[in-house]
């Protein structure tokens, strides 16, 4: 409040300049591919290995072995390195239709005969993984995996008109119940809050081929981690009586019977995720990835350039490569969005140093990457090396890179760019090797004794020299552009004045002063001034900003000149 000076004395005037700009939001990767389970085209986030091993599995079986998929692999990677949020999408085969793949379901048996419907269940996650009704014997469900569910009924009392259901781990069995979930006292009456649809959720999503986005059906958000209510057959509607007691004469008989689900809990259903041979780690080909065709990542890819719904600064399809007709969706994903960068492997495994090469030299983008040869991982979860393309271990030398340093750091180099999970890389390059693949824009993953396998490049796909042909660089200008695009964001609809203008510089001028200061730029200006918000600018309903930067340059190359002198010679100044 403005002081009035009018007789002698002292006046103490507050002064509050102690506001903060808010610093950049953290955004994770995104990963597109074939998961054991899960919600097919239905990107969902991820803040650890461990939830991601809950919604979409780790290992399936496949005749006489088990597998793991590169995206289970790509996502242990991402968050052993420092990662923070993935955004996962299951894809499934393209002669799977969305519509009816299906989730396996269970219906619960009311009281009164036992044979009519009460409620039915369905399993969050999709697909015939879900389905572990094959085989029940002496109360343990046989075909129960570590990656389905069953489920019990308890406690039902016909004098409250209440029940409980307990969700337990597949694999488990009645001497030894393994409880996921409870959830006590549940009503079948809609009108009461312990509904069981409101308790538990009945929302399902489903990804709309025709139009391209995920639809949601049901009223109440999922609490569950496993299931949802699919539907309630006989609903007690007006359960409680004027006087709050429940009718039990005219609805103990519609709920599930006591103990339901003891003997087997299994649910039954599901589409089976592919009907293709599935050739896994070394042995994919450009068409069979892991059972997958480059035409199954389309629909991800596409659903995944709504900008405003998700978000991510790296775009991952562990082993779909340059060779397939789909890395220029991929890197078109990235390009439409303007704030990812994709990482494309280059080929199949076995992929030559001249075939890596040519493969790269049909694409031209800073908004893409790719890197050679393939690695070798150790799988803790089957217990054995196997192959990997390039792209499931770089997700987390980026995310190393950015927790040590910053996005505008080259996740390459000693430093930076070790690679400590990898056994060996396929192939041992040398000097001669590394300059045509960096020649040709194909970031090389070196072996150095005592080093390991060590990402060695950091070239974006970009053909002609500029700035943006380095990876830190792109990944720079995402970064500026993420934060700057969000502060903007807030002007929108605000009054064109000078005020709005010191508004946005009073928070992007910092925040640029200590990119600056991190290492990130050598200079910038920003400018949002009369200058360039002429009176017709502003007629237009425009407000126009233009920001001049000097990224940082990375020394790639280290030249030492060694001199050598007579003795007595004077060292020069």
């Amino acid at each position: 409040m403005a002081e009035k000076i009018i007789s002698p004395g002292v006046f103490q005037i507050e002064s509050d300049q102690s506001a903060y700009t808010q610093g950049p939001q953290v955004v994770g990767a995104a990963i597109v591919g074939p998961t054991v389970k899960g919600r097919p085209m239905v990107p969902t986030y991820v803040t650890s290995y461990s939830q991601f091993q809950s919604i979409f599995g780790e290992t399936f079986k496949s005749a006489s072995y088990y597998y793991e998929y590169f995206t289970s692999l790509a996502a242990k990677e991402y968050f052993q390195n420092g990662g923070q949020t993935l955004l996962v999408t299951r894809i499934i085969s393209g002669s799977a239709n969305i519509s009816t793949y299906a989730t396996a379901n269970i219906t619960a048996l009311n009281g009164a005969n036992n044979t009519t419907a009460s409620f039915t269940l369905e399993t969050l996650a999709w697909g015939d993984q879900m389905n572990n009704s094959s085989s029940i014997s002496a109360g343990a469900l046989a075909s129960g995996s570590a990656d389905n569910v069953r489920w019990e009924i308890t406690n039902v009392n016909t004098g409250s008109g209440l029940f409980s259901l307990v969700i337990r781990r597949g694999d488990d069995n009645n001497a030894q119940p393994n409880i996921l979930e409870t959830w006590a006292n549940m009503s079948l009456d809609p009108q009461q809050p312990n509904y069981v649809a409101r308790v538990i959720g009945d929302l399902k999503p489903v990804y709309d081929v025709t139009n391209g986005f995920v639809n949601y059906t049901g009223s109440y958000a999922n609490a569950s981690q496993y299931v949802r209510v699919a539907s309630v057959v006989t609903p007690n509607v007006d359960s409680i009586d004027n006087n709050g007691f429940y009718k039990s004469g005219s609805y103990s008989g519609s709920l599930p019977n006591l103990g339901s689900g003891s003997y087997g809990g299994s649910f039954n259903g599901g589409v089976p995720a592919t009907t293709t041979q599935q050739l896994m780690n070394e042995l994919i080909t450009s068409t069979n990835i892991q059972g997958y065709s480059p035409n199954d990542y389309l629909n991800a890819f596409t659903l995944l350039t709504n900008q405003d719904e998700y978000q991510f600064n790296v775009l991952l399809a562990p082993g779909l490569g340059l060779d397939g007709s789909a890395a220029d969706n991929m890197i078109s994903c990235a390009e439409s969005r303007g704030d990812a960068i994709a990482i494309v492997d280059n080929g199949v495994y076995g992929t030559s140093l001249t075939a890596a090469a040519t493969n790269a030299s049909g694409q031209s983008s800073n908004y893409g990457a790719t890197y050679y040869p393939w690695v070798q991982l150790f799988s803790t979860n089957l217990g054995k090396v196997v192959w990997c393309p390039p792209s499931t271990v770089m997700g987390g030398v980026y995310a190393f890179n950015d927790q040590v340093g910053a996005e505008w750091f080259a996740p390459a180099g000693l430093n930076r760019g070790g690679i400590p999970s990898v056994v060996r890389a396929e192939r041992r390059l040398q000097q001669t090797d590394r300059d045509t693949l960096y020649s040709a824009n194909v970031n090389p993953l070196a072996t150095f004794p005592g080093n390991g396998v060590v990402a060695f490049g950091q070239k974006t796909l970009q053909r002609k020299a500029t700035s943006l042909d380095r990876v830190n660089v792109r990944r720079l200008l995402i970064s500026l552009k993420g934060y700057i695009g969000n502060v903007a964001r807030t002007l929108v609809f605000e009054q064109n004045t000078a005020v709005t203008r010191n508004r946005f510089l009073s928070q992007v001028n910092p925040y640029l002063e200590s990119v600056v200061q991190r290492q990130g730029l050598y200079a910038f200006k920003v400018v949002m001034d009369d200058t360039n918000n002429t009176p017709d600018v502003i007629d237009r309903n425009q407000l126009v900003g233009t920001i001049y930067i000097q990224p940082t340059k990375t020394a790639e190359f280290i030249i030492l000149n060694f001199n050598i002198l007579p003795t007595g010679a004077q060292f020069p100044a």
